[in-house]
C-alpha cells in the first residue's frame, strides 16, 4: 500500500490555473497533489550575446523553491550561489523545453520560463517542466497573435513525471515520503508522442532490472499522456 492510498499507476490530482502573473506574457500555477509551482515567461527581444546575430531563438529557465516550500525553512539562493542541485535542475527545464521548439522559427529573441516553488512533496522538477511549457506556450501564442512570428516554432508538447521502485513495486508519480524511501528514483522527460527527451534514473537503496525500467518506462508513459491532457485543456490546445 502506498502511503497516499493510491494504486500504483494512479497520479496524483494535478490541476493548473493560468494567466496567474499580470506581467509575464505566459503564467500558471500548477498544483501536482501538494507540490506547486509558480511558472512564468518572459519574451526578451535580445538573445545571449553568443548567439547574436545567428537567426536563432533560445528558451532558456530558471528554477528555485521559496523559503519555506518545505517542512523546514531554507535559505534563500542568490544567483551566483545557486546549490549544485538548482543548477542542475535549471538546466534540465531548459534542455526539455528547447527540445519541442523550433529555433529558426522563433526568430532572433529568447522566452525565459522562470520556474518558483511554493510547495514541494516530491516531483519539483516534473512539475515545472511541464508547467513551464505551459507558460511557453502562452507565451508564444502572444507572439503569434501579435504577428512578430508567423509560425508556430512549438513542435510537441513536453512533459515529465517521475516514477520509482517503492517497497519493490513500481509506482507513478513519487510524493514526498515516496521519493524519500524509494530504492529506485527516476524522471521521464517525454513529448506529447511519447518520444524520449531525457531520463533520469538513480538506485537509491537497489538495483533494478531491465524488466522493471521497463515497468516504470510504461508508466511514465501513461502519466505523461494524463498531464499533456491536462496541458491541452489549460491552453485550450
Amino acid at each position: 500500500m502506498r502511503p497516499s492510498g493510491r494504486e500504483t499507476s494512479e497520479m496524483r490530482a494535478v490541476s493548473i490555473e493560468t494567466d496567474v502573473s499580470r506581467h509575464a506574457e505566459g503564467s500558471c500555477l500548477i498544483k501536482c497533489g501538494d507540490t506547486h509551482v509558480l511558472c512564468t515567461a518572459s519574451i526578451d527581444e535580445r538573445v545571449p550575446p553568443w548567439m547574436k546575430n545567428s537567426g536563432l531563438g533560445w528558451v532558456t529557465a530558471e528554477y528555485g523553491m521559496l523559503p519555506r516550500a518545505t517542512h523546514t525553512r531554507g535559505r534563500r539562493e542568490a544567483k551566483n550561489g545557486q546549490s549544485g542541485r538548482t543548477q542542475e535542475i535549471q538546466r534540465l527545464i531548459g534542455r526539455s523545453l528547447r527540445a519541442a521548439v523550433d529555433r529558426p522559427a522563433l526568430g532572433e529573441r529568447q522566452i525565459i520560463v522562470d520556474c518558483d516553488v511554493v510547495q514541494a512533496d516530491g516531483g519539483t522538477r516534473c512539475a515545472s517542466i511541464t508547467g513551464g511549457w505551459i507558460a511557453l506556450r502562452l507565451a508564444v501564442n502572444k507572439l503569434l497573435s501579435a504577428g512578430m512570428i508567423t509560425t508556430d516554432p512549438l513542435v510537441d508538447h513536453v512533459a515529465a513525471v517521475s516514477c520509482g521502485i517503492y517497497a519493490g513495486q513500481a509506482v507513478l508519480d513519487l510524493d514526498y515520503p515516496e521519493d524519500s524511501e524509494a530504492g529506485v528514483d527516476g524522471n521521464f522527460v517525454m513529448t506529447g508522442s511519447k518520444r524520449l527527451i531525457e531520463v533520469q534514473m538513480s538506485a537509491e537503496g537497489s538495483t533494478y532490472s531491465r524488466d522493471q525500467m521497463s515497468d516504470l518506462l510504461d508508466l511514465a508513459e501513461s502519466g505523461v499522456e494524463t498531464l499533456v491532457a491536462a496541458q491541452k485543456s489549460a491552453t485550450a490546445g
